[in-house]
């Protein structure tokens, strides 16, 4: 089956090892979390907040060794009032685990996007 995963984490400035360190962070979590190998994964979207455009975060992916998976960057709809400063991933995978044993992974100030998946 195809499953997506998602994540998203905040950085304080727009700065490209900032950027790149977050999305590895968030990429590292994401894969611990759900137990994955590269050879799982299908694709992975990243997008940033209109205030991110130092460095496009993909570039962390293919500097981890995830170099023959797709990856596309894309920038977020600037909505008054958003989350600033975020970076955003869905991971798509091939995976046998329920939507229900998916872990999302929010980090930082991103955990306010999806209170109800913290930790209790």
């Amino acid at each position: 089956m195809v499953r997506a995963i998602r994540g998203a984490i905040t950085v304080e400035n727009n700065d490209r090892d900032e950027i790149l360190s977050a999305t590895v962070e968030m990429l590292k979590k994401m894969i611990e979390e759900n137990n994955l190998k590269i050879e799982d994964m299908i694709s992975i979207i990243f997008t940033l907040t209109p205030d991110l455009n130092a460095v496009f975060p993909a570039v962390a992916a293919r500097e981890m060794g995830i170099v023959d998976v797709p990856l596309m960057c894309m920038s977020e709809i600037d909505i008054e009032g958003a989350l600033p400063k975020c970076v955003r991933i869905m991971l798509y995978i091939n995976s046998e685990k329920s939507l229900k044993e998916i872990k999302h992974v929010y980090l930082r100030k991103a955990t306010v996007l999806r209170p109800d998946l913290l930790e209790k």
